[in-house]
């Protein structure tokens, strides 16, 4: 459990890259030189309009001024014409990815939720008093309330410091550049996870649904379950398998923190991590934001295991030629097949020709070449002068950069939440959906927010401060409402 802690404190932010921002900076920088242009032109079109009430020995002034705004005004048309495209294209693309990748993290932490909430309410291990972490080492089973809200402060307070302390080691490892003990770390958090968890997981499903399985069978479904779950996080993988394996690490997580968490202790915890998140990502030295400032100084994404994203982290196939020119020579071969005889006959005779062909360079490459750089043959001189030449292509963005980045630790305190409202509520679904819908809705506040800011900001305070004043009010006032309602047989 000291390993896996790392999943908890260190992966607690929701960010956009800064990448995206310097990139748009860098288009809207594109955009201000033509306006320069189109306002250095303004003075000779004013010029023109006032050369119109001088007498005839000026209309000379007025035809060269006239000329000369015929000669401007494409320039500054197409200019302006440029700039709106590309704003409208801009703003096309930020309202299209902020809904897309909205929808892209509410579905997965749905997904986790439902996983816990069905477990809880299916086997009834997750629920069994069977012990406490080491972390929580005071019990709650005391006589008075006053010592039980006391033992659940410190084991409230031990679990935040184990929290911090594996935080900054995190932060400081990085910082130094300790790769091979972080990956090492996260390595055999994520072989407990997927190997040893899972193992208790299925052994207690399999029990509550009476199925019968050796452990030949059971050892070899662990087996490959875990190694391609290693495989997807740490190296390569398809991204929904890799999301799975992510959800499915969260949802485990969250399990064990829910069977062996005291009650007040959980609903403690729950309200102190979201205020240490909160300034463990804002505050200027805080370890969170150490930790994502870092990794955009050295252009670095960081570790697969501790966040999710919304798009791919690993590319797999990168070798592979591209996909649109696959697909069109698909349609084309698609096409040639369905073609009559006699478009096929002209077919081979344009690939004859083509044959014949001199790779484009005709006599009007030739005519353009000698208008750029002479008609001289290549030079030192020449070569430089094409090296210098600008080039108005834009750097293509990574599919990385477009995506939103949620920290499993938010998936493990948002399950953890609605999990213990499930186990703790006596199998009330109202608190269970109440608890669900205020994290949804935490979760949307705190995306909004991260549009209007564009910098890494906590997800878990918003979403957990709703979730715990709808559970208890839910709980404690709404629940009690509608069972007198239903014992007197009232009808809203």
């Amino acid at each position: 459990h000291f390993l896996v802690l790392a999943l908890l404190g260190t992966s607690s932010a929701v960010q956009v890259p800064q990448k995206s921002n310097y990139r748009r900076g860098q288009r809207f920088s594109e955009q201000v030189v033509p306006m320069t242009e189109l306002t250095a032109s303004l003075p000779h079109y004013q010029q023109g309009q006032l050369t119109e009430v001088y007498p005839d020995s000026h209309s000379p002034n007025l035809n060269d001024n006239s000329d000369q705004r015929r000669n401007e005004n494409p320039e500054t048309s197409s200019s302006r014409q440029q700039v709106v495209e590309q704003d409208e294209e801009e703003d096309e693309l930020t309202l299209k990815y902020g809904a897309k990748h909205v929808i892209m993290l509410f579905v997965p932490v749905t997904l986790c939720m439902v996983v816990v909430v069905a477990t809880i309410k299916s086997v009834s291990f997750y629920t069994r008093k069977d012990g406490q972490l080491i972390y929580t080492p005071f019990t709650e089973d005391t006589e008075t309330v006053g010592q039980r809200a006391i033992n659940s402060i410190l084991n409230a307070a031990i679990m935040i410091s184990v929290i911090v302390v594996m935080t900054i080691l995190l932060v400081v490892l990085y910082k130094y550049r300790c790769y091979k003990v972080i990956h090492g770390w996260l390595i055999v958090s994520s072989l407990l996870l997927l190997f040893f968890f899972s193992f208790i997981y299925l052994g207690e499903v399999f029990k509550t649904y009476n199925v019968a399985m050796d452990y030949i069978t059971l050892a070899l479904i662990i087996w490959n379950f875990g190694v391609v779950g290693m495989i997807c996080i740490h190296w390569k993988g398809p991204l929904r398998l890799q999301q799975a394996y992510l959800i499915m690490i969260s949802a485990l997580m969250a399990l064990v923190f829910i069977k062996y968490l005291p009650e007040w202790t959980a609903w403690l915890i729950l309200g102190v991590i979201s205020v240490y998140d909160l300034i463990a990502v804002l505050c200027p030295k805080g370890p969170l934001r150490m930790l994502v400032e870092t990794a955009q100084e050295r252009n670095e994404t960081l570790f697969p295991a501790l966040i999710y994203s919304s798009t791919m982290i690993w590319l797999v196939n990168m070798a592979d030629a591209d996909p649109e020119a696959k697909q069109t020579t698909s349609r084309g071969a698609r096409s040639g097949k369905k073609a009559p005889a006699n478009e096929r006959r002209k077919a081979a005779a344009n690939d004859q020709c083509a044959d014949d062909d001199d790779g484009g360079f005709n006599s009007q490459w030739v005519a353009q070449r000698n208008q750029t750089i002479g008609p001289n043959e290549s030079t030192p001189e020449s070569r430089a002068a094409v090296q210098t030449m600008p080039d108005n292509t834009l750097p293509a963005e990574d599919p990385e950069e477009r995506g939103v980045k949620l920290g499993l630790g938010d998936f493990i305190f948002y399950s953890v939440l609605v999990g213990k409202a499930s186990a703790t509520a006596s199998g009330d679904w109202n608190t269970t959906l109440a608890c669900f819908v205020a994290i949804l809705i935490g979760l949307c506040l705190t995306l909004l927010l991260l549009a209007i800011f564009k910098k890494a900001l906590p997800a878990l305070p918003i979403s957990i401060t709703f979730g715990l004043v709808f559970y208890f009010a839910t709980d404690n006032l709404v629940q009690p409402f509608m069972d007198q309602l239903a014992f007197h047989q009232f009808y809203i």
